[in-house]
């Protein structure tokens, strides 16, 4: 039994990056030998093993042989005569297909080693080709790696994949597992121009691939391009190091732009309501996590709203929030704020421009905050009043803090 370290543990050590996640294969062992060794099954398609005192994985080497369409069409073979390079020849990227045995040899049989000297991303072998979800790995690695490129040879291949349906059969639960790592990575528009490139954005993510070469106004976006704005919208996410629910907002705030009609470009009126609609479409297809969903929705339908926070006066910025549900989910209007910035600083040449709407928001939020409603409607007599008189306290706090004049009566 000889125990290996394979993959992006190796890859990253290489690299001089930290890596918490260790990947283990077992060549020359049972299944049984295993259990006898003390190691917990839990492996489902093939032999994994938990180490009895770390708990970390421990996969028996093994083949695998195409059988269907999409992820799950495979067919694995595990045994004690399965040699370390037939497990290695298996993996995706040559830069993952490297080993390291207990004495700090690296055995490196597809010389990953010398691509990733040459920051090139780079498939095994022809097996690359009966798993579309290495499409969307590669797109992450990309993502990750942002001064790596594609093997010319990796994406044509990439391209014949998509040609040939298969990422048509990908379950909605690893598209979305794929889509939120790249999104979480250094910079995510590349994992966008990498899809697009080969072809997969369209199948996978239609309403984003139809925002590139729908026209903005160059006053307000610089880069005029959509779907280009998108892109650095996400890039500002990352930048700004913000969780995943604001970075799949920022994805999804403009959706609505594809659907603009023709003889309106390059404005683009309405299209916060068009953006609801298709956030919701692709939330629902994709199965995105709750949290994720419904702040990309308040973002699809407010964010053009909190750009004009601004000119607004009191009685409509309460209602803003009360729209928002600011006051009893803050943290998560403030996610909606974060996103907002991303928007409005995602323009050519606008990364460093102030924005003052998160700012005022937040000012306006701690004065509402400020209204004791306890206490109103204990003193209101009237019980139908008392939201009214709640309502006009917290307008009032919110006048007082942004230092506004009331309204004047008519003459």
């Amino acid at each position: 039994m000889q125990v290996y370290i394979v993959g992006g543990a190796v890859r990253d050590e290489l690299l001089g990056r930290p890596c918490d996640d260790r990947d283990y294969v077992v060549v020359g062992a049972t299944p049984e030998a295993m259990l006898a060794a003390g190691f917990r099954p839990v492996g489902k398609d093939f032999p994994v093993f938990l180490h009895p005192h770390s708990q970390e994985e421990y996969a028996l080497a093994r083949t695998e042989r195409k059988s269907g369409r999409g992820y799950h069409g495979f067919t694995f073979h595990a045994a004690a005569d399965v040699t370390l390079e037939q497990d290695l020849a298996r993996r995706d990227l040559t830069i993952n297909a490297m080993a390291r045995d207990g004495e700090g040899r690296v055995i490196d049989p597809f010389d990953g080693q010398r691509d990733l000297q040459a920051k090139i991303l780079r498939h095994v072998g022809p097996a690359f080709a009966e798993d579309p979800v290495r499409i969307l790995r590669i797109a992450r690695f990309a993502a990750r790696f942002d001064d790596f490129t594609i093997a010319p040879e990796t994406l044509a291949l990439m391209r014949t994949m998509v040609a040939d349906g298969e990422v048509d059969h990908l379950v909605a639960e690893r598209v979305w597992q794929e889509l939120a790592k790249g999104l979480l990575e250094a910079r995510p528009s590349r994992m966008l121009e990498v899809l697009r490139e080969c072809g997969a954005l369209a199948r996978l993510l239609p309403e984003v691939d139809a925002l590139f070469g729908v026209p903005q106004r160059a006053d307000y976006h610089p880069e005029i391009d959509a779907g280009i704005h998108t892109l650095m919208v996400i890039d500002q996410a990352a930048r700004f190091k913000l969780p995943l629910t604001v970075r799949y907002a920022a994805l999804c705030h403009d959706l609505g732009k594809a659907l603009t009609p023709a003889d309106i470009l390059p404005r683009h009126i309405g299209h916060e309501l068009r953006s609801v609609a298709l956030c919701e479409a692709m939330s629902e297809r994709l199965r995105v996590p709750n949290e994720c969903r419904d702040l990309a929705l308040l973002m699809a339908r407010h964010h053009g709203t909190i750009h004009r926070a601004g000119e607004m006066r009191a009685a409509t910025l309460v209602e803003l929030l009360e729209k928002c549900d600011a006051l009893r989910r803050p943290a998560r209007f403030d996610e909606l704020l974060e996103t907002c910035r991303c928007d409005y600083t995602g323009r050519a040449g606008w990364e460093a421009r102030r924005y003052d709407s998160p700012e005022r928001l937040r000012r306006v939020l701690a004065a509402v905050n400020s209204v004791d409603a306890g206490k109103i409607a204990a003193s209101c007599v009237d019980r139908g009043k008392i939201p009214e008189r709640i309502r006009r306290a917290r307008i009032e706090a919110v006048r007082l803090a942004l230092d506004e004049a009331p309204d004047q009566p008519e003459q």
